[in-house]
């Protein structure tokens, strides 16, 4: 059943998160036959229209170091683990300089550290700052770190020339577009577009320019990942959120987004309000739409919460977010009330603050001790993230652990209606039927979940 209810449930986690291959770890630059892996192509480099090649090398770690972690003691792992944490920042504090000069870095497995750095999305950082801050690094390890941060530098590069190119396109077809994450928060929030790893441009868009959007990405020379008929494709934009396109130089690069969630979450996020509250970011040498510091903050602590915050890299957004941006919380709390999120901002403002150690503002303080299951459940999940623990995005416990992070009833109620009602993409794969009889996806749903149970 849990299953079936997931169908509709995208895993943006396919781009992030690092391959396990058999053998052993490895770190190269490489040039892969399938073209999901290979990111070799030509680019438009800042204003000058220079074409560059760049080939983007990649880090690969295998199973051979995965199951060396799991052999690991607790006490090991949480070392580690530490370590990484302590170095997941732009600008360190004095105490965790002086942390991390002082740690006794001959004992580290440096393996675990660049696994966990990999796996949580912040080996930039952790590179950059081991290699200033660090006394004693081993010059293998001083080794590996640079060329992680020289092949995360490259992807960058690539993928903000990139972005420049699709924004200019868009502006010349009058598209209203916000890319958001990737380049421009690397830029806005980091001040540097090597110390945020990303491997996909978002794109949010209006649902109602979203056929001229992707029309425009085929026209320099994106498609859909997915071949979807016309009356398919138009009732998930309905339900869904999103569409990813490649192009000759991957998978999966460019994501047309109508919607932050898909609609069975029951968090509707006006994408038509995020348009009209922009702001401008300078990203490769071109000034592109962004998020007001208001919607950015809280767009990364609801991305954040949808996937339980397994991953340091979203905690360090939400971080540099504060620390660099000029916020309102008074118009950030309010607009988390409006939508019901309001637990979901104060735990990832916690596990911000009790994480990596970052300084929240008073308001959040405050609206944080309204509400005492906002400590509990952040204890909880920073007890199961530094254990390294998983979840299956498809089953029962997380649509269960979604729906306690709802503060209101009637949100809670509203998550499970949509969540058994909504068709999905097991749904509208499990029966063809054509668009007149679209409606009938519902019946479609109940059904499959009713054999489930049976």
């Amino acid at each position: 059943m849990a299953k079936d209810l997931a169908d509709g449930f995208e895993n943006d986690l396919v781009h992030e998160r690092p391959g396990y291959e058999n053998g052993i770890l490895k770190m190269e630059s490489q040039k892969r036959n399938d073209a999901s892996n290979a990111l070799t192509t030509l680019y438009y480099s800042g204003d000058s229209q220079l074409l560059v090649r760049s080939s983007l090398p990649s880090l690969v770690y295998t199973s051979k170091s995965a199951s060396k972690s799991t052999s690991m003691s607790a006490q090991q792992r949480k070392d580690e683990f530490d370590l990484v944490c302590a170095m997941a920042g732009v600008e360190l504090a004095p105490e965790r300089i002086e942390r991390v000069a002082n740690w006794n870095l001959a004992t580290v497995d440096w393996d675990e550290v660049l696994r966990l750095a990999e796996y949580h999305g912040v080996l930039p950082l952790v590179a950059r700052n081991l290699v200033e801050h660090g006394h004693g690094l081993p010059p293998d390890s001083e080794r590996r770190l640079r060329a992680a941060y020289e092949a995360n530098l490259q992807r960058s590069l690539w993928f903000a020339a990139e972005l420049t190119r699709i924004a200019k396109h868009f502006e010349q077809k009058k598209l209203r577009i916000i890319p958001y994450k990737g380049p421009v928060l690397a830029q806005a929030a980091y001040g540097d577009l090597g110390l945020r790893s990303f491997s996909d441009l978002d794109f949010l868009i209006s649902p109602a320019d979203f056929e001229r959007a992707k029309q425009a990405l085929v026209e320099i020379g994106y498609r859909p990942t997915a071949d979807l008929r016309l009356a398919v494709e138009r009732l998930w934009l309905r339900h869904g959120n999103e569409r990813s396109f490649d192009s000759s130089a991957g998978k999966n690069l460019v994501e047309l987004q109508w919607a932050l969630l898909p609609r069975f979450y029951g968090i509707d996020l006006n994408v038509e309000d995020l348009l009209k509250r922009t702001g401008r970011e300078v990203v490769g040498g071109c000034e592109v739409a962004c998020l007001s510091p208001e919607d950015s903050l809280l767009v990364l602590c609801l991305h954040a919460a949808k996937h339980l915050w397994t991953r340091l890299i979203w905690f360090c957004d939400i971080a540099e977010t504060l620390r660099t941006q000029t916020i309102d919380y008074s118009v950030v709390i309010a607009r988390a009330h409006e939508l019901g999120i309001s637990r979901m901002l104060g735990i990832s403002l916690w596990m911000v603050k009790h994480v990596l150690g970052a300084e929240i503002p008073r308001a959040a303080e405050e609206m944080m001790a309204g509400d005492s299951a906002v400590a509990v459940t952040g204890s909880e999940f920073a007890a199961r993230l530094a254990r390294g623990a998983s979840y299956d995005f498809e089953s029962t416990e997380y649509f269960r652990l979604i729906l306690k992070l709802r503060e209101r009833r009637s949100d809670r109620w509203r998550y499970l209606w949509r969540l058994a009602l909504t068709p999905s993409v097991g749904d509208i794969a499990a029966v063809r039927l054509p668009g007149a009889f679209f409606p009938f996806y519902r019946i479609v749903r109940i059904g499959r979940l009713m054999r489930r149970m049976l």
